[in-house]
């Protein structure tokens, strides 16, 4: 937790499922987000039979794995084996890694594996489903809650009161889950609305700050973002946006990942206080003139 709260600006890795199901793809994910000052990574996980129908798993889809749902979703998840050896890859590197989960089974499991994690995450898709979020909520991690699918923030009010009552901390998360979002729909102005809400305010005695998890292609946004109050930044990234899979073209190649973060951690510097000041070695123009005239 201290590590969390000590420093601003925070960038988080959203690795997901780009690895496509290759543990030496996530490796390579990992490295690079190290590699570009992430602060922690973030996986996906989902126990498939709890998360898809037998009809659903078996209707026809073809992607590398096979011909079927069943053969994509399968094919392109990491088994918990696979995650003791990316806890143990992380460890060795030094970032902090976790994952958000899309069911209840592969949300305690996780918490029973891994309990050494920094946080939690819930996915937009999950914060509007009020007994995952109270699972979540009663494990008392830092928790970070995108807010993607809520209509009004009064909806986010409702969800977050489930993390308030249980006394767990949180990051409230602007978020527009489009893949890729287009920069028109971002609302970016929306952030300032929650940090007037959560941080400003009193009411929110758990909230931890504002965060922005951002699927648009562009770099700017994400700036943008931590410029308008957002401390902690998730963003996907990827290898290759060309690689097969959906969340790929929303995501950033390491060389933008490395860009990315240099920025989003020169905010505070840039922006300052809200002192007028003069440093005193600034080259003052009136030298330049005479007075007399």
């Amino acid at each position: 937790m201290k590590e969390l709260l000590d420093s601003k600006k925070k960038v988080i890795a959203e690795i997901g499922i780009n690895h496509n199901g290759d543990l030496n793809k996530a490796k390579l994910l990992i490295k690079a987000a190290y590699d570009a000052g992430c602060d922690w990574v973030k996986f996906q996980k989902r126990e498939i039979d709890y998360c898809y129908s037998e009809e659903d798993l078996q209707k026809p889809c073809d992607s590398p794995w096979g011909v079927t749902i069943e053969d994509k979703v399968k094919g392109r998840e990491l088994g918990w084996n696979d995650f003791l050896k990316i806890d143990e890859f992380c460890k060795n590197l030094g970032i902090g890694w976790s994952a958000s989960c899309f069911d209840l089974v592969s949300q305690r499991r996780l918490h029973t594996m891994f309990a050494s994690r920094p946080f939690n995450k819930i996915a937009s898709a999950m914060a509007v489903r009020d007994t995952f979020v109270q699972a979540v909520a009663e494990q008392k991690l830092f928790t970070f809650v995108s807010t993607g699918l809520f209509k009004t923030v009064e909806d986010i009010f409702d969800c977050t009161k489930i993390l308030e009552d249980a006394e767990c901390p949180y990051v409230v998360m602007h978020c527009v889950p489009n893949y890729p979002a287009p920069l028109e729909r971002l609302n970016l102005n929306f952030i300032k609305v929650l940090v007037e809400e959560y941080i400003t305010g009193s009411v929110f005695k758990f909230c931890k700050g504002v965060g922005y998890s951002g699927h648009e292609i562009s770099l700017m946004p994400s700036v943008v973002a931590a410029a308008y109050g957002a401390d902690y930044i998730e963003r996907h990234i990827t290898l290759d946006r060309a690689m097969y899979g959906a969340d790929q073209a929303a995501s950033v190649e390491p060389q933008g990942l490395k860009r990315l973060v240099r920025d989003v951690k020169q905010i505070d510097t840039i922006l300052g206080d809200y002192d007028k000041v003069l440093y005193g070695d600034e080259k003052n123009p009136i030298t330049y003139f005479r007075d007399d005239v």
